[in-house]
């Protein structure tokens, strides 16, 4: 996190320590949390960053599920504080071992939560399916079947930008309405058409404009291929867009790497026949504007499934946490907010959309205000 961003995380800081003071104790572990999840240890007195906080152990397990069994890592820590969050992923190559993911699993795990991150295939193959409710639902329900995981027999279901709207609709669905304690969408949708729709067209639901990122539109482009080329080039084109994908994800942490993967995208392009070729080309330049036009009239027929978009899904019974960057080009923080107003005559609902959040993780600067709102948001989840 730079510098200035620091500085006005800490200044935020200041203002709830004052507000804990005032108020009481509730909001100390939601503070605890965002001063880690946010790194801001130095920031404060060594007793509020780890306050009830302690080691925890990992391991590899397999979850069973209607689609088969899938990859599950589970952060159990020595001293249970809070029930089991079942955290998934957002679309993904690296799944569980996402650094993200890790991170804020290590985060809630450090606090006292048990995490259960299971990894739903699709996610690795950047496909948005029907399946996905369907594996988190089953990751849910055997979680919280497990005494020693949730001896209450309920569990929290935590999901990751698609996979947060896919969470909602899970919480919802008949079989787990008594066995989800809240759930959390961080930096999710409450519509899939509409927010494809957005990816391809910069448009808004208000009709205002935002630009939006290159990501989601090549996304869409690898899970409509089949409707765009002949049979024989979808997988070619397929794994030319993966290739782009997963060096978009490298520049994170190695750029010399990432620029070879980019180039042996580029080669791939060069080896695909017409139409693949051309489409491939657009992802490499990563030209949202011709990529855009091309998929919109497909997204609406795609993203049909009811099951896909919380939005269209009965609500969960319980609690609902709607967390949004401000300034989100993936997912428009807008989804969140009309996600919302559709689930709050159904349930309880607790929305934020801050500038403290890019897509999918805190990283931005913000005045004090906002932590303080933040704060109050984590604190208000993890204590429900």
């Amino acid at each position: 996190m730079k510098r200035a961003t620091r500085r006005n995380l800490g200044l935020g800081l200041v203002v709830v320590l004052v507000g804990v003071v005032l108020v009481g104790m509730d909001w100390l572990r939601g503070l605890s949390f965002v001063v880690r999840a946010a790194g801001m240890e130095g920031s404060v007195p060594e007793v509020v960053a780890r306050w009830c906080t302690g080691p925890f152990e990992v391991s590899e397990l397999t979850v069973p599920t209607r689609h088969g069994d899938v990859r599950a890592r589970l952060y159990r820590p020595r001293e249970v504080r809070g029930r089991t969050v079942v955290l998934t992923s957002g679309v993904h190559a690296d799944g569980i071992d996402e650094p993200r993911l890790v991170k804020l699993a290590k985060d809630l795990a450090t606090g006292g939560q048990t995490v259960l991150t299971p990894e739903p295939p699709d996610l690795l193959r950047y496909e948005i399916t029907a399946r996905l409710p369907d594996i988190i639902e089953d990751a849910a329900l055997w979680t919280a079947a497990r005494e020693d995981l949730a001896p209450g027999g309920k569990v929290d279901l935590f999901g990751i930008s698609f996979a947060g709207g896919l969470s909602v609709v899970a919480a919802g669905r008949p079989a787990l309405r008594d066995k989800v304690a809240s759930t959390l969408s961080f930096g999710g949708h409450g519509d899939l058409p509409r927010v494809l729709a957005f990816l391809c067209s910069g448009v808004l639901p208000d009709g205002s404009h935002l630009a939006p990122h290159d990501y989601g539109v090549v996304i869409i482009l690898l899970n409509v291929a089949d409707r765009l080329v002949p049979p024989e080039q979808v997988e070619p084109l397929r794994e030319g867009i993966r290739t782009f994908l997963r060096a978009s994800h490298q520049t994170q942490k190695d750029q010399k790497l990432a620029e070879v993967t980019f180039a042996h995208a580029r080669v791939l392009e060069t080896r695909m026949p017409e139409p693949a070729s051309k489409l491939m080309g657009y992802v490499n330049t990563r030209n949202v504007a011709a990529l855009g036009p091309l998929l919109l009239p497909l997204v609406r027929d795609f993203a049909a499934d009811p099951s896909m978009s919380p939005g269209r899904s009965p609500a969960p019974a319980s609690p609902v946490y709607l967390l949004h960057g401000a300034g989100d080009t993936v997912i428009p923080a807008m989804e969140s907010v009309l996600l919302a107003d559709a689930l709050r005559p159904y349930t309880e609902v607790h929305q934020l959309s801050t500038p403290l959040i890019s897509h999918a993780e805190v990283d931005r600067k913000a005045g004090a205000a906002d932590v303080v709102r933040m704060v109050g948001f984590w604190s208000s989840l993890l204590d429900e």
